[in-house]
């Protein structure tokens, strides 16, 4: 009988594709893919180790999956970034865990597993120059697919340990991008979404330019296509020519994901990034003429912050009225330059920042569902919720929706609607943070 392999993905996306392309060379090397980690011989943790709340998962999923060795015979396998970035210390201090490995060995899957399943236990030592791209078993609903164009980063925010992780920035040959989303359409999918630590930085270090508008240009080119959405864009490099791509071309969807982190210009420049309130309100305001809906995130509680550096968020969010935005407390990480900064907060002030900000972007949120009521927009079906006399009740996205992170639109029927099929949908009713509308 063939050894059947579980993998448990935690973390962000590009570690999602990460895990998706194991999953293609296990089964490659003939291993049968199992979702029910009781069966499974072999155990898999794809671990995120970007902040310590990250960390304090990864090690209760590796507990929690040590315990289903005690009946015997099962093996356990840590990767990703937390392997990578703490290998030594999970191999020592896991006597359960039969291999950690980092985040660039997934090519050596398959003899990795054979060896733990011969009765080895190893860490196997990696560089982080590598770059994990490939055949893969998509893991998100079969019309939607992440497409990673680069890995690593070279930006080095002081608050951010993902370069000491993922390495240096490094982007995928534009061929090898464009004939894996060629295949990955001929398999259904519908809508691309862009992702990488810097998106809008695609193509630098192998053309000697930024080369993200020829891509997205030959993306579009692929017919089966119907959207394509940019996550990680970083502000300084959303240059006119970028701008008017993404508002010109009928597939990009017209959202982007700026992660912000601030707009205070003292604390841009200790997070060590290279925009400013000026320069940031000059680029929103271009892509809101354009149309583009925008997505942020922002970090609350950086050492040095104050009651008045917060407020200015504030203002921004409600001067700007962006549609999707997450806040977070700054988490203090060892190895960061941020951690030896003077001006730590308490943890109950760093929460308290947060819950202001979230407080005045629910009130912008609600403002923008009120206003979508009566609105028509093309919309993705995502599932089937309740079928009731006569009619279908489905979960969909439309373009301002990016999957599993913003809100969704309940869709109305009164016919069967196809999974990943597009529809035009008119909005009868706005919630906290979702909508409502009926199938036109």
């Amino acid at each position: 009988m063939k050894t059947k392999v579980g993998v448990i993905s935690l973390g962000c996306d590009k570690n999602r594709i990460d895990t998706e392309v194991m999953l293609a060379n296990l089964a490659k090397g003939g291993y049968q893919i199992t979702n029910d980690q009781n069966d499974a011989d072999v155990l898999i943790v794809n671990t995120c180790a970007f902040l310590q709340s990250s960390r304090e998962e990864a090690i209760d999923t590796i507990l929690e999956m040590a315990h289903l060795k005690e009946d015997g015979g099962k093996k356990l396998i840590v990767t990703g970034c937390l392997g990578q970035k703490f290998g030594e210390e999970v191999f020592e201090g896991f006597p359960e865990v039969d291999a950690v490995i980092g985040t660039n060995d997934y090519d050596k899957i398959c003899e990795i597993v054979d060896g733990v399943v011969a009765g080895d236990r190893n860490l196997y030592t990696n560089c982080n120059d590598a770059l994990t791209f490939g055949d893969r078993i998509l893991t998100t609903q079969s019309h939607v697919a992440y497409l990673k164009t680069s890995d690593g980063c070279n930006n080095f925010c002081t608050y951010c340990l993902i370069p000491y992780i993922r390495g240096r920035f490094r982007s995928v040959p534009m061929e090898q991008i464009v004939e894996h989303a060629k295949q990955l359409a001929d398999g259904g999918v519908r809508e691309l979404i862009l992702v990488a630590q810097d998106t809008t930085r695609y193509g630098k270090d192998l053309y000697g330019e930024i080369r993200l508008v020829e891509l997205l240009e030959q993306l579009s080119a692929i017919e089966k296509i119907h959207w394509i959405r940019l996550l990680y864009c970083y502000p300084e490099l959303m240059d006119d020519k970028l701008i008017e791509e993404i508002a010109s071309n009928p597939k990009i969807v017209k959202y982007v994901d700026i992660p912000l982190q601030h707009v205070d210009d003292t604390i841009l420049r200790k997070m060590n990034r290279r925009s400013n309130y000026a320069s940031i309100c000059q680029l929103f305001e271009k892509l809101a003429k354009k149309g583009i809906q925008i997505r942020s995130t922002f970090i609350c509680g950086f050492p040095g912050e104050t009651k008045e550096s917060v407020q200015l968020i504030c203002d921004f969010l409600q001067k700007f009225k962006l549609r999707n935005v997450g806040f977070f407390a700054y988490s203090r990480e060892e190895g960061t330059k941020s951690y030896s900064f003077e001006g730590h907060l308490p943890k109950r002030t760093k929460k308290r920042y947060v819950a202001k900000c979230y407080k005045v972007q629910q009130g912008v949120v609600n403002e923008l569902n009120t206003c979508d009521v009566g609105k028509v927009y093309e919309c993705v079906v995502e599932s089937l919720q309740e079928e009731r006399d006569g009619q279908y009740f489905y979960m969909g996205r439309t373009f301002f929706m990016a999957p599993e992170i913003d809100g969704n639109i309940l869709i109305i029927s009164n016919e069967e609607l196809p999974i990943g099929s597009f529809c035009d949908v008119k909005i009868t009713n706005a919630l906290e943070y979702d909508l409502i509308g009926e199938k036109l």
